[in-house]
């Protein structure tokens, strides 16, 4: 697979936000409700670009295994806009630029803030990904919390090969301004990689994790105390300990080498190429 590299559209769409580099990748210096509006103003009133455009996020375990995997570096490193979904990252940036991140953005809170100002504006979301009863479910959770929002299609994410590629053209026929994918990292940087060519009526992509997870019910997040302080990888740790602890025990200490060794003090613009 070849890195997509950034076009004029891409770079145009983004050339306004400041970026810091963080444990290697570099970082829009943004906060929730900027990152929201800036999704917002990609499409309303109208679509501002000629392909979608590639949003995704960073954590700790994001930035180990961009420093170990070289295809999950190239995947990051393709995107047209990574927001910091983990505190430690803003903890580092205020220790370390001038520009610091204003808070964590994650896609958990991120969907809602979209999902309201989407609603108000009549935008369209597409859900893809998790297995079928936690995509029904997080779909259903939504419907019920934004009654007005266009939901105009959604799917579960075991596809492959043909249906797959079916699924692709649908929903590239349906032209949603918001397409959420729910793959799991790097599978679904992979699905934007592959499949942006054949996307090319969707507005915005925005991959996303667990979120239909949070949505649905089926998981809970941290309380906020942990969140706060960087601890929401130890609350994940104590819900799903067998598949979670051996991952956090071998990406935690390598991003924070990487945290405190591979961060840039200063602060720029998106990159112009």
């Amino acid at each position: 697979m070849l890195e997509r590299r950034a076009n004029p559209v891409g770079r145009a769409a983004t050339a306004s936000i400041p970026w810091i580099t963080l444990g290697g990748l570099r970082i829009a210096v943004l906060d929730l409700e900027q990152t929201a509006d800036f999704m917002i103003d990609l499409v309303f009133p109208q679509r501002r670009m000629a392909r979608p455009l590639y949003l995704t996020s960073a954590n700790g375990e994001v930035l180990a295994r961009c420093s170990t995997e070289p295809m999950t570096d190239q995947l990051f490193r393709a995107a047209d806009l990574i927001n910091a979904d983990g505190q430690p990252l803003v903890a580092v940036s205020r220790l370390r630029s001038p520009l610091p991140l204003p808070e964590r953005v994650a896609t958990t809170d991120l969907f809602h803030v979209v999902a309201r100002k989407a609603e108000a504006a009549g935008l369209t979301f597409y859900m893809f990904g998790a297995d079928e009863d936690e995509n029904a479910a997080a779909v259903a959770n939504v419907r019920k919390m934004y009654p007005r929002l266009r939901i105009i299609g959604h799917s579960h994410g075991y596809l492959r090969g043909d249906a797959l590629r079916a699924k692709v053209a649908e929903i590239n026929d349906l032209a949603p301004d918001y397409l959420w994918v729910a793959l799991g990292v790097p599978h679904e940087q992979a699905f934007v990689s592959e499949f942006t060519p054949h996307l090319t009526k969707v507005g915005v992509i925005k991959t996303s994790g667990g979120l239909f997870n949070f949505l649905s019910g089926s998981s809970r997040r941290a309380p906020r105390w942990m969140q706060e302080a960087g601890l929401e990888w130890a609350w994940r740790i104590w819900l799903e300990p067998r598949r979670l602890f051996w991952r956090y025990l071998t990406t935690n200490p390598r991003a924070l080498y990487l945290l405190l060794n591979k961060s840039l003090a200063r602060s720029d613009h998106a990159p112009s190429g």
